[in-house]
């Protein structure tokens, strides 16, 4: 079962892809999200975002700027104030 994850800033939206699991840098620390998670909202710190395109896969990461992160039953969305790259 995929993750479907979307990564927004004010601009553009960068991604919109199923993976397996993202670990976002909260401002109450790092969590992962898989598919399944509970529905909740946190705002998100100045960090790398980690995506794992598959299980035993190494993380792909992304530098971003605050926001903040939903997760909900269309799966994660994080709204970047500014993603690197």
């Amino acid at each position: 079962m995929a993750l479907h994850f979307e990564l927004v800033t004010p601009a553009k939206l960068v991604r919109s892809e199923d993976v397996h699991m993202v670990v976002v840098p909260g401002t109450e620390g790092e969590f992962g999200v898989l598919a399944g998670h509970a529905p909740f909202m946190s705002t998100v710190a100045d960090g790398a975002l980690k995506v794992y395109r598959t299980e035993n896969g190494a993380p792909e990461e992304i530098i971003i700027t605050g926001g903040f992160a939903e997760v909900g039953d269309a799966g994660l969305t994080v709204l970047a104030e500014h993603v690197e790259g």
